[in-house]
Formats: structure tokens, sequence, C-alpha cells
């Protein structure tokens, strides 16, 4: 079809770039600059919480906007020029301002590639790109982590800013490949072809009394609050059972869950013939069948096999919720603000859980720990059985009122 090549390399080119920041920042603050453990995260908890309160705005922005390439490329070259900046002067201006950025910018490389992808497609096409999309940002996202690792170890940590700017390049000629005019920005918002009559989006407030949006967002809310700081307490586990390697059992469990979520990606790509429930269903089961297994398990090397249900929760949850959710709002007119409020959620609950996690360690051991998440999950996956209609086959959010 249709540009969906211009799509693949804009998918990989923006895992790329967003991975050539986020993920050295920490290393790079603690090793290179000297700054102490408790500074860097407050930093980063504070551009956490602004990118938080920010999500449901930018994605009101996305909805109304015309311009959905040029928050692409805008975007690119501001992370770009951050990630140059941090490099050269890493003061506690820039690398704040730096960190809100990557937060800000974080709420709409993703949304604003959906709702491209939605305003090419429609309704019809939009599971199997969508599911494309995934892949290649996975790939994307392990080609910069080796790529990285190169650079790093020969040109030094601040080799790995200074690609950015490439990357801002290619992305800029991939989303600009995609003419203007072939975007439908009323399919890209939620306004299906298919949608008779409903020429004004609902306000948003009315996505909550849709009983499909309702219940995927608690759900959502569940679920990120048991999933969240699980890799890291793995991680923490790991590190103490096998002293000596604990950087490389790290990246041993990530690449694990990234290279699982490649064929739930492709699995995606036919949710509109195995439907979006029974996905979700998928999801949601793996989440506290990961915990239970993490409670009784201290072997290393099953840890790290563990992660595959990582890749199949956390991972396929990700790749589908565009998709779920793109069902739960259709007719709304308000597909990227859902989005953007569902992200606030995922916010919210993976940052309030790390405090809960990390509480409960100290009281109880990792054992309780994962246990209790594990249960958490499990009320989730118990919601979305009883609760959640068939999102590919939901009704449409009531009848729009009002304006953009």
């Amino acid at each position: 079809m249709p540009y969906r090549s211009s799509l693949d390399w804009l998918n990989f080119l923006l895992a790329d770039l967003r991975g050539g920041l986020g993920p050295y920042v920490n290393v790079f603050l603690l090793t290179e600059v000297g700054w102490d453990q408790a500074t860097i995260g407050a930093v980063l908890t504070a551009s956490g919480l602004i990118g938080i309160a920010f999500h449901a705005p930018l994605g009101g922005l996305i909805d109304a906007t015309q311009a959905k390439r040029s928050l692409i490329v805008g975007g690119a070259w501001t992370l770009a020029t951050l990630g140059a900046a941090l490099a050269a002067y890493p003061t506690l201006a820039i690398v704040f301002v730096a960190d809100v950025g990557m937060a800000l910018l974080g709420a709409v490389f993703a949304p604003t590639v959906a709702a491209i992808t939605l305003g090419l497609f429609g309704s019809r096409g939009v599971a199997e790109q969508l599911g494309r999309n995934a892949a290649f940002d996975r790939l994307g996202n392990l080609f910069i982590a080796a790529v990285a690792a190169v650079i790093g170890t020969q040109f030094g940590q601040r080799g790995v800013f200074y690609m950015l700017p490439l990357f801002a390049g290619l992305t800029t000629f991939a989303v600009l490949s995609i003419p203007a005019h072939a975007i439908d920005h009323r399919r890209a918002r939620g306004l299906d072809e298919t949608e008779l009559g409903a020429v004004r989006p609902c306000p948003w407030r009315h996505l909550f009394a849709e009983r499909p949006f309702a219940v995927l967002a608690t759900g959502t809310a569940l679920f990120h609050f048991a999933n969240a700081p699980m890799l890291a307490l793995a991680s923490q586990k790991l590190a103490l059972e096998a002293r000596g390697f604990e950087t490389a059992l790290t990246s041993a469990a990530i690449i694990v869950a990234q290279l699982a979520t490649i064929p739930m990606a492709f699995l995606v790509m036919r949710a509109n013939l195995i439907g979006g429930k029974p996905l979700l269903i998928l999801a949601f089961a793996a989440l506290p069948l990961r915990g239970i297994l993490f409670a009784l398990v201290n072997d290393p090397g099953w840890m790290i096999a563990f992660q595959i249900f990582d890749g199949i929760g956390a991972g396929l949850f990700d790749v589908l919720l565009p998709l779920v959710l793109y069902g739960a709002v259709l007719g709304s007119g308000r597909y990227n603000m859902a989005r953007g409020i569902i992200g606030t959620i995922q916010g919210i609950g993976g940052a309030s859980s790390y405090v809960f996690a990390g509480s409960l360690v100290v009281w109880s051991g990792y054992t309780v720990t994962f246990a209790v998440l594990a249960g958490i999950g499990l009320a989730a996956l118990l919601l979305m059985l009883t609760a959640m209609p068939e999102p590919l086959r939901a009704h449409h959010v009531a009848s729009p009122v009002g304006g953009v």
C-alpha cells in the first residue's frame, strides 16, 4: 500500500532518535558529569510529572492540528538540539530543560505517528499497519542499542548524543515523503469514514461515559501500577543473586522482552481476525504470571527467561493500545485526546507504584512484593474478562456535540 515503507522508516528512525537520548542520560550524568543519584532522581521525577500533566492537552493538539508532519519534524530537531546541548553543557538548567523536552515529546511522537497512520489507512487497514509500526519501532530500539554501544565505547558517551542530528535529518526525510494531502485528518482523530452524520467531535468528558473507554482506562491504571516496578525489582534481585554481572544481566532481561514484543506486533496485525479482547486478555494474563514466577524463582537464568512474559504482557499491551482505543472511541473525534488521557493514567499509575513497591520490599521482601503486584495484575485481568466488550466492534461514542 502507498506510504507503507515511509511509515516503516519513520517508526524505525524515531525509535533511534528517542533511544539515542533517554536511556543514556542517567548513566552520563552519574559517570561523566558526577551528579549523585538523588539529584538525578529529583530532576527526572520533576520532568516526568510535567510530561504527565501535558499528555491530554498534547493529545487535543494532535486531534486539532493538520500540521502533524510538522509536529514530527519540529519534535525531532528539538530533541536533537537538546541532546547536543546536554552533551556540551550539562548544567542543571540545560539537563532539566532537556528532560522536560523528552517527557513532552514522548507524548507527541507515538500518538502523532498513530494519528498519521489512521489518517492514511482508516479502519480497514489500521490493525495491520499499527502492528508494522510497532515491529519497526522495536527493531529501531535494538539497532540503536547496538550502535550506541559501539559509539559510546569508541568515542565516549557524548558521541551518542551527537548522533541525534543525523537521525533527526533522516526522520524529517521519512515523514515528509508522506504527502500532506494523503492524510485524512477527520479519520486521524477518530471521525471515521463509516461514521454517518458525525461532523464534529464530542466534548472530551463524554469519553468517560462510554463503557469501553472507562473499562480500558481503569484496567490500564491497574496494569501499569502492577507492571511498572517489576523490571527494576527483578534487576535488583538479579544483582543480588549474581554480583559482578549486574549490567549484563539487566541488559539481557531488557533484550529478551524486546525480542518477545516483535512477534506480538505481528500478532496485532491479525487483530481484525482474532479480535481485540482476546489479545487484551493475553496481555493482561501474562502480567500476574510473570509476577508469580519472579516471586517463586531466584535463579538468574530463569528470571531472564521469564522476561518473555514482559514482551507478551506490557509489550503486547503497548502495541495493542492504539488499536483497541481506536475501536473504543470511534466516532468521538477525540482519539488523540483519549490517548493522552490514557497516557496520563499510565504515568500516574507507574510513578506511584515505584514508591509502593519499594516500601513493600523493605517491609516484606521481594517474594511478597512480587506476589502483591501479581495480585493487582490479576484484578486487572478479571476486569478485562468480565467488563470489557469487544473493542474492535464497540459502539460509537455518543453523538458528537460541541466544537474542537
